[in-house]
């Protein structure tokens, strides 16, 4: 709640006028608490697992529109009733754990310092800091997905998010719950070691689930703007890591892929691709002399 009772006072607070953002803030948020201002976490994430996946759905069920062109394993194909299915599990996760942790979980955002009050934080304040969450977040998912893979992580825990070797929208949240508190550390971290506003904490919670529903789409399409993001890795990146499975020693990072470059669990991956290259090169060149069109079944390549 701000601790203030008109534009006026906080006007004469900060020394300035308000900014137009700063009057929707303060107009909307004024005589909220913090802590109702903090649940939102709840709506938002709800409608993230619920809306962001749905053009998906759409593409998964059109595919004979032009779509499967754009499938990474273009022999796997599930029908909306499995697709609602994986919704209907992901909900209920939401209702029994990621909700009630949301709503206790209250204290620990006051004590690291997220703030609700004036001024706002600039644009570049608010991008910085999330870049600093996702570098932070990225570093040390890695470790924690690396441990996941272990035998005895991967048994208990993770082979639960691995039902799905060909993974689709619905499906980025999709985990045994203890999975889910686990991997709440990592996005937690940032946030604790750069406080900032609760808009920031708000746009990361929101920004980290949408870029997971992305690379756990199961296509590749060429308009993504994320392809212009240096290290980025993206669906591609992440479907070769679900289609090798329990086995996978690779491509264990969530968003970018530095760390498995630094420490050498990309080399599946980037001969997975060398192979894929010469058989298209070589496609091509019998297209040429032989006339005919040429495909390569990418989804019967499997190395670690």
């Amino acid at each position: 709640m701000l601790p203030f009772n008109t534009i006026e006072e906080a006007t004469t607070f900060l020394g300035r006028d308000l900014t137009v953002a700063e009057t929707l803030w303060f107009n909307y948020s004024a005589k909220k608490s913090d802590y109702y201002l903090y649940c939102h976490n709840i709506l938002f994430l709800f409608l993230i697992f619920s809306l962001v996946p749905l053009p998906l759905v759409f593409v998964e069920i059109m595919r004979s529109l032009g779509f499967d062109k754009y499938k990474i394993q273009p022999k796997v194909s599930l029908s909306l009733s499995e697709m609602l299915r994986c919704y209907k599990d992901v909900m209920w996760m939401f209702v029994l754990v990621v909700g009630p942790l949301q709503l206790v979980s209250y204290p620990s955002i006051k004590m690291i310092g997220i703030r609700t009050g004036l001024p706002l934080p600039s644009l570049w304040e608010i991008l910085l800091q999330l870049a600093v969450y996702f570098m932070i977040e990225d570093y040390t998912n890695y470790w924690i997905h690396r441990f996941l893979h272990g035998k005895w992580g991967y048994e208990k825990i993770h082979r639960v998010h691995h039902e799905y070797t060909a993974p689709i929208g619905f499906a980025a949240p999709y985990a045994h719950w203890l999975e889910v508190l686990i991997l709440g550390i990592p996005s937690f971290l940032g946030p604790a070691i750069v406080p900032g506003h609760t808009i920031t904490f708000w746009l990361w919670i929101a920004l980290r689930q949408i870029e997971a529903i992305e690379t756990h789409s199961g296509y590749d399409f060429p308009w993504t703007p994320t392809r212009y993001i240096p290290f980025y890795g993206g669906a591609d990146y992440h479907d070769y890591h679900h289609y090798v499975g329990g086995q996978s020693q690779s491509n264990f990072a969530s968003v970018f892929t530095y760390c498995d470059y630094i420490y050498g669990t990309d080399k599946g991956y980037r001969y997975h691709k060398k192979v894929l290259r010469k058989l298209k090169e070589e496609s091509r060149i019998d297209a040429a002399q032989y006339g005919g069109s040429y495909y390569v079944p990418t989804q019967n390549l499997k190395s670690e």
